[in-house]
């Protein structure tokens, strides 16, 4: 795997040397010769690669190492990097200018490292001719097909969709039924749950003619037909295909196909049709695959990671099944935390501590932090390995396993924002543009296939079904940055060989696999070679910086410097920051307060987050970067009396200027003004500022709204727009007349009637509108959406809203979020496409007039997490009676910052229990749940909690402190 990946680096430098050839570099003949011949080599030594990789016996040449392959192709790259500061200049003849001027000052230097590099090469090239040995064999070796899981004797916690799937099966009528799905993560149990439904006594009473087959262990779809047909004894096995869709309409069977791909499913999938008596279960990891599988009437079974709790269940079972001391119970929450609920990873870890002679809860935190060591050298985690490691292969190129491997930057468990992720890959220069596509796009599709296969987990769904934020498995987190760090990908700051990495980070408290990996640490003062710069291309910061942070211009070559998370940086060790030239991502976090005077010397930077700053003015002179597409914050434009024709000046003669969110409109109109400028804004936001002159601004913020939607006819493309009134008057829309067009809006605010403009808008999919006080009949023209895929309403009150048969046409999700318990009317008709509803309200009695069986698509119920226990066993009732049986999911309200704009949710396990209920928990089980967001606590004395060693037994769930009092005071605590 290593040599795939070193041999993949290769190309892509081969790829940088072909441009630097181009005619527009002004060479001198023998360096273009001494380029030419570097390109030439390494072209020919990743054809050896390669070769080797498919045919690993074959004995050839020797060829460098894979590590020294690796570190050349880092050099050059680091070389090259330096040569051509900026390739976006291109064709901005003034920029060039300065370039050329830079580059002829360095260019004797450059062709110095260009010669070094070379006689690497050549030094290289001597040693094939002089040995003749097969080197490439010490390399690792291509994957191991992928396999199946197996199941997994005595199962932990799939009673639960056992009964679910068992029912399924059972209930549904010959020929009503389609294919059952189920998916995930290699190592998550699907197998298991698969085979436990298959044995189960009722299904096996059902269907005793049954027939089980691994699509993994046939090369075409006719082996895999004739393995079943085996199996349901039919005798006409040569005509297979016509064998068993006969016998399949006759006679009523189970099928299961465990880990089935596209390409048997294509050649198979008219065999299955819906006429058939047979019941069809399939297992994979793809989830495109599983929509594939299940499309009409079939059913997806999503596979959870079991909770802390059965976590603990299955260690007690395997391992600790003598019972665990207060110490060793220390070591299986150390080894719950790191497994994540993945069931192969715990049923691993308890087969390599099952050979211990004495186990001890710090011998398990121990092997916690050497997990990923364990992982590639003991043979109890081989299955564990080849499951991670095909996972890791089975993906298609070079930037897409870089940018998977990327995502341990993060750490461990730390929900990671998409959109963040997606920006971060593009300042790195991970994605490649293909077939006239945008980077944007391709980045887009990379994040989309680490979903699909399950790899990445998504955490929140925004309002176009897009994953929000997700995170890696645990287990899958240990083994990348554990591989990371083996190939001088990523490391921690403090690494004492930092200097060698591509990526660097800082968290604290240090994760266990750091400290496990890096056993030599260093901090800024410790280093004896103090005035060596950083091959780095991205320093993140999570916590602490300390001393750190006088090593940030180390990093002459930086990317990406992620300090949002950072929480002791002050405005002055950011005065130097200037001298990054090269960075392209900034962000920065709570304790600054200002931006250094010579930002705007970031030539390159693309994306600047001031979200969690507390800055609140912007100098002017950011606005003029000649890269920057990116501004994200809330804050006001510097200098009140700018005029005109002096923000003219600063601005960029093409703004590259995408998102501008945003920015706090009041008497000063200069960034109402400058937007009409930016020909390439695609997302806009707005804050509205009440002051005495606020008449006076309002036509500024109208035409400039006006000109940013007409500009829209032109595109028809992505265009957002978000406004928030505040205190003021959102009736400034109504003077807009002329068509519009744009695909997202969100509205905040007192509206006295809803704008004709948002009726008329042109193309508009996704809608929000919050604490407008709109009624009822101002809501229903709403109605006239057709295109609508999203609204979003956050209100007080709508009862008085009805939503009658044939409106919404289009819609697919709907969001309601209200204060009073009782919901719209909605009739049947309405809403034919409606996939998921969230009926967001922590009164929420019974099902409140809603009648899910009106919406034959429907897949998901979002429910707010403390409704009562009752409004919930109505609702899954009311799920397992429809024909999609629909998941109930439960969201909960968090807390807004500052530059969010309306009501925000995030999923959560389950729904807070009952008020007033009393619930026995240990230390340990109190501090999951918490974690978990099981239950919230309402009324403990903070005292109790922060005592590890507390013997506190009971805790009272309640509404309030006064009635965790008078609980307490009858003895129930």
């Amino acid at each position: 795997m290593e040599a795939a990946l070193a041999s993949a680096l290769t190309k892509e430098v081969v790829l940088k040397l072909v441009t630097l050839l181009s005619e527009k570099h002004k060479l001198s003949k023998g360096l273009k010769d001494d380029i030419r011949f570097i390109q030439t080599e390494l072209e020919m030594i990743s054809i050896a690669r390669d070769s080797h990789l498919v045919d690993p016996s074959a004995s050839r040449p020797q060829v460098m190492s894979m590590e020294e392959m690796r570190d050349l192709a880092h050099d050059i790259e680091d070389c090259l990097d330096r040569f051509l500061p900026c390739v976006a200049c291109d064709g901005e003849s003034s920029v060039l200018h300065r370039l050329k001027k830079a580059v002829a000052s360095t260019r004797s230097r450059f062709a110095a490292e260009i010669r070094k590099l070379k006689k690497r090469l050549k030094d290289a090239q001597e040693r094939r001719v002089n040995y003749d040995v097969n080197a490439c064999r010490s390399s690792a070796g291509a994957a191991s097909p992928a396999t199946a899981d197996t199941a997994e004797n005595d199962p932990v916690g799939i009673d639960k969709p056992k009964q679910e799937l068992v029912e399924l099966l059972l209930d549904s009528e010959p020929g009503k039924l389609g294919v059952i799905s189920i998916v995930g993560f290699g190592g998550s149990g699907k197998t298991t749950l698969a085979r436990a439904v298959y044995d189960c006594s009722s299904v096996v009473g059902r269907f005793p003619c049954r027939a089980w087959a691994a699509s993994s262990e046939h090369k075409d779809a006719g082996g895999l037909l004739t393995a079943i047909l085996r199996q349901l004894h039919a005798d006409d096995v040569p005509q297979v295909q016509n064998s068993i869709n006969d016998f399949l309409q006759t006679t009523e069977c189970l099928i299961v196909i465990d880990d089935i791909n596209k390409q048997h499913w294509d050649a198979i999938k008219s065999i299955f049709h819906r006429e058939t008596k047979s019941r069809i279960v399939v297992t994979t990891a793809l989830q495109s695959v599983a929509n594939a599988c299940s499309s009409g009437d079939g059913f997806i079974y999503k596979m959870n990671i079991l909770d802390a709790e059965l976590s603990k269940v299955l260690l007690m079972k395997k391992v600790f099944f003598r019972g665990c001391s207060p110490e060793l119970e220390r070591g299986s929450t150390a080894i719950v935390e790191k497994c994540d609920g993945l069931p192969l990873a715990l049923v691993s870890v308890a087969k390599f501590l099952l050979g211990e002679t004495e186990l001890t809860g710090s011998h398990c935190a121990q092997v916690c932090r050497s997990l990923g060591h364990h992982m590639e050298k003991e043979a109890d985690f081989r299955k564990l390995q080849q499951v991670l490691l095909n996972s890791y292969s089975s993906l298609s190129g070079y930037p897409l396993r870089t940018s998977l491997l990327y995502t341990s930057v993060f750490p461990n468990g730390r929900p990671i924002r998409r959109s963040t992720l997606i920006r971060r890959w593009l300042a790195e220069g991970y994605v490649r543009c293909q077939y006239k596509r945008s980077d944007l796009e391709v980045a887009d599709e990379n994040f989309k296939e680490l979903i699909d296969r399950n790899i990445v987990r998504p955490i929140d769904a925004s309002n176009n079904s897009k994953v929000k934020t997700c995170k890696t498995h645990g287990i899958m987190h240990e083994f990348m940055l554990h591989k990371s760090m083996s190939d001088n990908f990523i490391t921690s700051l403090r690494d004492q060989n930092r200097s060698n990495f591509r990526h660097l980070f800082i968290e604290n408290p240090a994760t266990d696999s750091t400290l496990g990996m890096n056993q030599h640490t260093s901090s800024a003062s410790d280093d004896t070679a103090g005035s060596k710069k950083f091959r780095a291309r991205s320093l993140t910061i999570f916590g602490n910086a300390g001393a750190a942070a006088s090593e940030f211009c180390r990093c002459e070559l930086l990317r990406v410097l992620d300090l949002e998370e950072c929480n002791d940086l002050v405005d002055d060790q950011l005065e130097d920051i200037h001298k990054l030239w090269y960075l392209k991502y900034l962000s920065l976090g709570g304790t600054i307060s200002s931006l250094p005077k010579k930002i705007d010397k970031l030539h390159c930077l693309e994306t600047l987050d001031l979200r969690k700053t507390k800055i609140d003015m912007l100098p002017v002179e950011v606005i003029g970067l000649p890269h920057l597409a990116h501004l994200f914050g809330k804050f006001k434009l510097g200098k009140n009396d700018l005029k005109m024709s002096e923000l003219e000046k600063v601005l960029p003669k093409k703004s590259k200027l995408k998102t501008l969110a945003g920015f706090v409109a009041d008497e000063n109109p200069g960034f109402l003004q400058l937007m009409a400028h930016m020909k390439e804004l695609k997302k806009v936001k707005i804050w509205f500022e009440a002051t005495g002159t606020d008449n006076e601004s309002l036509p500024h913020i109208s035409k400039a709204v006006q000109k940013f939607a007409q500009d829209g006819m032109d595109t028809a493309g992505v265009r957002s727009l978000s406004l928030d009134f505040g205190n003021s008057s959102g009736d400034l829309l109504s003077s807009i007349e002329e068509y519009c067009y744009l695909s997202s809006l969100k509205l905040r605010g007192r509206l006295s009637l809803l704008p004709q403009f948002v009726t008329s808008l042109c193309g508009l999919t996704e809608l929000c509108l919050s604490s407008t006080n709109l009624t009822g009949s101002d809501l229903s023209n709403l109605c006239k959406l057709q295109y609508l895929l999203y609204l979003k309403l956050v209100e007080a009150d709508l009862r008085s809203f009805i939503i009658k048969s044939g409106d919404f046409p289009s819609l697919r999700r709907l969001c309601l979020v209200v204060q009073i318990p009782v919901l719209p009317t909605i009739r049947e008709g309405a809403l034919p496409f409606l996939v998921s509803v969230q009926l967001l309200c922590k009164d929420l009695v019974d099902l409140s007039g809603i009648k899910i069986e009106y919406h034959g698509r429907l897949e998901e119920v979002a429910l707010d997490y403390m409704v009562s226990n009752k409004t919930v066993e109505m609702w899954e009732t009311a799920a397992k009676k429809h024909p999609k049986r629909p998941k109930i999911l439960f969201l909960k309200r968090i807390d807004l910052s500052e530059t969010e704009s309306t009501v925000k949710y995030v999923a959560t396990d389950g729904p807070i229990c009952e008020k007033g209920s009393i619930i026995e928990l240990n230390q340990v089980q109190l501090t999951q749940n918490m974690l978990q967001n099981k239950c919230i606590i309402r009324s403990v004395h903070s005292s109790s909690v922060n005592k590890p060693n507390s013997a506190l037994k009971k805790i009272i769930v309640s509404e309030t402190p006064q009635a965790a009092s008078k609980l307490s005071s009858v003895g129930a605590v």
